[in-house]
C-alpha cells in the first residue's frame, strides 16, 4: 500500500480506455512522450471498477482527475480537449473516491471562466488545473487572472504544472517563481506548485516555504529521482504544505507504492504529505488525522 493511513493521489489522468485513448495516443506530441518512455501498457486504460480496485489494493482513498485543456504549440491548435461532463460522469461513478478539476483554456476567456464557476458550484468540482505550456502564456499572464480570480471568489484551488515540459513546447512559462506573482496578488487564492517543479526544485520550495497559500505536489517525477533537498522538505519544514500525485499513466500505484516504500518520513510528515495535506486544501471531507 501507498501508506498504511490510506492516500490521497492529487493527480491522476482521465484513465477509462477511450479517454487514455484520445490523451496519449491520438495526441501526436503526448504519444511520443509516451513512446519515448516505454509507457505503452500504461495507457491501455480501466474501466471504473477496475481502476477502484487498483486504487484499493494500494489503500488510495480518493484521486483527483483533470479535465485535460492541452494547446498544440507547434501547431496551434487544440491538442486535447477533455469536457468537464467527462470527468463529472467518471466522478458519478465513483462517489467519494474520485473529485475533478476544471482545464483552464485562456482562450476562452471569459465564456471559460464562467465554465469553471458552472464546474464548481453544479458538478462539484475541488478546483481548477492548468497545463500552460501549449499555449504560449507564461502562469502569470494576465489572461489567467480572471481564471484565479474566480477560483479565489470561489475557494477553490488552482493545480499548476510547474517544470519542465517532456513535450515539444516550451518550459520557462512555467517556472515556480512565477508564482511569486500570483501569490502576492492572490494572497487568499490557495496554489498548488505540481511536478516537484524540476528543475527548478528549488524554487518551488521557496515558492511553499514564503508564501501561506502555495503548495507543493510531488506528482509526475519517480520518487526515486527526488532531489534530497525535496525529501528533507517533505519529512521536516514543509509539513502541511506538500502533497503526493500518481499522475497515472506517468506512474502506475504499483511502481509508486515500490519506489515509496524506500523513503524515510517521519510519521507525522506521512500523514500530512500522503493524505491531510491534500484534505484540507481539496476540501475533501475526509476524517481529519491531527
Amino acid at each position: 500500500m501507498i501508506d498504511e493511513g490510506g492516500a490521497v493521489d492529487i493527480w491522476c489522468s482521465p484513465f477509462t480506455p477511450p479517454l487514455m485513448q484520445r490523451i496519449f495516443r491520438d495526441a501526436p506530441e503526448l504519444a511520443e512522450e509516451i513512446d519515448r518512455f516505454g509507457l505503452q501498457e500504461n495507457v491501455r486504460g480501466w474501466r471504473v471498477p477496475e481502476f477502484l480496485a487498483l486504487m484499493d489494493r494500494a489503500n488510495v482513498l480518493m484521486a483527483g482527475i483533470p479535465a485535460y485543456q492541452i494547446w498544440s504549440y507547434q501547431r496551434r491548435e487544440h491538442l486535447v480537449d477533455i469536457r468537464p461532463e467527462e470527468v463529472a460522469d467518471l466522478v458519478r461513478q465513483a462517489p467519494g473516491r474520485l473529485f475533478g478539476y476544471y482545464g483552464i483554456n485562456p482562450f476562452r476567456r471569459m465564456a471559460g471562466v464562467r465554465e469553471l464557476e458552472w464546474a464548481v458550484r453544479e458538478l462539484g468540482f475541488k478546483g481548477a488545473h492548468l497545463l500552460v505550456y501549449g499555449f504560449d502564456l507564461p502562469i502569470n499572464h494576465r489572461d489567467l487572472y480572471p481564471y484565479y480570480a474566480k477560483c479565489d471568489e470561489l475557494g477553490v484551488p488552482v493545480v499548476i504544472q510547474v517544470c519542465h515540459c517532456a513535450q515539444t513546447m516550451p518550459s520557462a512559462h512555467a517556472r515556480p517563481i512565477l508564482l511569486d506573482d500570483i501569490a502576492l496578488y492572490f494572497p487568499t487564492l490557495k496554489l498548488v506548485g505540481a511536478h516537484t517543479g524540476w528543475p527548478w526544485t528549488s524554487e518551488l520550495i521557496a515558492m511553499a516555504w514564503k508564501h501561506r497559500n502555495v503548495y507543493l505536489s510531488a506528482s509526475g517525477f519517480a520518487p526515486r529521482l527526488w532531489s534530497p533537498e525535496l525529501d528533507t522538505f517533505i519529512n521536516y519544514h514543509g509539513r502541511g504544505k506538500c502533497m503526493w500525485g500518481a499522475d497515472l499513466p506517468i506512474l502506475t500505484y504499483e511502481e509508486s507504492e515500490r519506489q515509496l516504500s524506500a523513503k524515510q518520513y517521519r510519521p507525522e510528515a506521512r500523514r500530512w504529505f500522503f493524505r491531510e495535506t491534500a484534505n484540507r486544501v481539496f476540501q475533501l471531507g475526509l476524517p481529519p488525522v491531527f
